[in-house]
């Protein structure tokens, strides 16, 4: 069976409280340079997700084991949205995965929103209080069994974006405690939102 690219959405931590999660250099970048943090569960193994596909402990554990590595080389970046192929155009990158680990099933993951045009405008749409996703991206073959879609051996992690539109209601991207503009959704917030989005795009379109 042919391999095909993957996409997987996941949940971080939810309305920014996570500031458990942040070391004390980083909540230090957080407050006197403006560093944005996003932090949370980026995966799952041995449990069905929002697309309906199961990705094996072994698979997605041996899949985490080399992403790890590239994580600790610095080299762990994503895409603002989603690209249609499985390539890292450096040119799109708006962020970059800093630490994994394991807890229990859960893939937790650490990521910190660079400088560069994409993770600014990144940045800009957290700040405007537009909902954002992350998801991973990666290549592999899956099969039924059992009435579940399994994904197959030949699974190759690639990296994890931030995207526009999740596939599950509850898949969304909040700045960690303590960011210079972090905050929560709140009813007030979401009244503004249209207008700041208006705001932005024409803020974008006019540089």
């Amino acid at each position: 069976m042919s391999k095909q690219l993957l996409r997987e959405f996941h949940a971080l931590c939810p309305d920014g409280m996570c500031q458990d999660l942040l070391s004390e250099r980083e909540k230090r970048e957080i407050k006197e340079e403006g560093v944005m943090y996003l932090t949370g569960r980026i995966q799952t193994a041995d449990k069905k997700n929002g697309n309906g596909r199961k990705y094996p402990m072994s698979v997605l554990r041996r899949e985490m084991d080399n992403y790890i590595k590239i994580v600790n080389d610095n080299r762990a970046c994503g895409e603002l949205d989603h690209p249609d192929d499985s390539v890292i155009n450096l040119k799109n990158v708006s962020h970059m995965v800093t630490k994994c680990w394991w807890e229990g099933k859960d893939v937790m993951g650490k990521i910190k929103v660079l400088d560069t045009p994409s993770g600014r405008i990144l940045k800009d749409l957290i700040n405007a209080g537009v909902k954002l996703g992350i998801s991973s991206r990666g290549l592999g073959s899956v099969k039924e069994s059992m009435g579940e879609t399994i994904v197959e051996d030949d699974f190759q992690l690639i990296c994890f974006d931030i995207v526009s539109e999740p596939s599950t209601p509850d898949a969304y991207v909040y700045p960690g405690e303590g960011s210079k503009k972090a905050f929560k959704f709140s009813t007030r917030l979401r009244e503004q939102k249209e207008n700041n989005i208006d705001n932005l795009f024409k803020k974008i379109l006019g540089d």
